[in-house]
């Protein structure tokens, strides 16, 4: 079932293209990776973004929809949304280890292979954020990041820590359980549901319908179950900050007042870690800035270009 949502026209009236990139991997092999193409394509500047852990890029349209919808005289902006490998139409990495330093050395040759001429964003949303750091931390090259509900520190430490003690009981159950078993632990509607509702702040019924349908519809799009186990594992192992003092370009967060996966404070932590940053705060929203609060982001993320750019 689809629900409809307040965006439907928004994105209905995005200007897209789907397109497929053959990417090489460590072992010499290459994977398609499937990415979204909206806005102009001789654009000076080009925004990449980088997807959440279970999701795709459907989940970063809203913002993508804002961006493009703005204010008319601002710069023409091109904005590349790929579906991570093995999640969404991506095939998984060809040597089926799915590590943060496998993404990571995804995102750098996904860029080398579409090679965007101009002036180069890249933003990572959750678990996106820790990819796109450690790729910049390695030496990615792009002339700034923006990182939306970065994961600030340690995912079993944040404020709502025994979910994720839960979750990684979820996912050891499902690596544990014969396959057949497994995946329909992994795709239960019910558990998915559960993620949802918790994750979700906004008091809209007709938003959180449309958020819960979106969950619903894409968050067990994975290839395979070592995909979203090895995904997994990296997004609880890592964060942000482990990166931070080793990204050198002008770096936006986008924190959120009750995201329960990285308190308010850590986020003011993170800041201080990297070189040159900037913190901007959206209030009443959670861990779903991309779905409940997308055109602030949008705001927060133009403003900050431009001023880069006057620079």
């Amino acid at each position: 079932m689809i629900v409809s949502s307040p965006y439907d026209k928004l994105l209905q009236s995005l200007p897209v293209l789907a397109r497929t990139a053959s990417v090489p991997g460590t072992d010499g092999q290459s994977s398609d990776t499937r990415y979204w193409d909206y806005g102009d394509p001789t654009a000076p500047t080009t925004l990449v973004l980088v997807h959440g852990f279970r999701g795709d890029h459907h989940g970063l349209q809203l913002v993508v929809a804002e961006l493009l919808s703005g204010d008319p005289h601002s710069p023409a902006l091109r904005i590349l949304a790929p579906d991570l490998p093995g999640f969404g139409d991506s095939a998984p990495l060809h040597d089926g280890v799915h590590s943060l330093a496998a993404y990571a050395r995804w995102l750098e040759e996904f860029l080398g292979v579409l090679a965007p001429t101009g002036r180069l964003v890249v933003l990572g949303h959750s678990f996106g954020s820790i990819v796109v750091a450690a790729a910049a931390a390695a030496g990615l090259t792009a002339d700034e990041i923006i990182l939306v509900n970065p994961i600030a520190a340690p995912a079993l430490s944040g404020p709502r820590g025994v979910l994720t003690r839960l979750a990684v009981f979820y996912y050891w159950a499902a690596a544990k359980l014969p396959e057949r078993w497994g995946y329909a632990l992994l795709q239960n509607r019910a558990i998915v549901r559960i993620m949802s509702v918790s994750m979700a702040k906004t008091h809209d019924p007709a938003l959180r319908r449309w958020i819960h349908n979106q969950h619903d519809r894409y968050f067990s799009a994975f290839a395979n179950r070592r995909v979203v186990m090895n995904a997994f594992t990296a997004s609880v192992s890592h964060d942000v900050s482990e990166f931070a003092a080793r990204i050198l370009q002008p770096t936006l967060l986008i924190a959120a007042d009750k995201d329960d996966i990285t308190p308010l404070a850590a986020q003011y932590r993170l800041q201080t870690l990297f070189p040159n940053a900037r913190l901007r705060v959206i209030n009443n929203v959670g861990h779903l800035i991309h779905y409940e609060q997308p055109q602030p982001a949008a705001l927060f993320i133009r403003k900050f270009m431009a001023e880069e750019l006057a620079l």
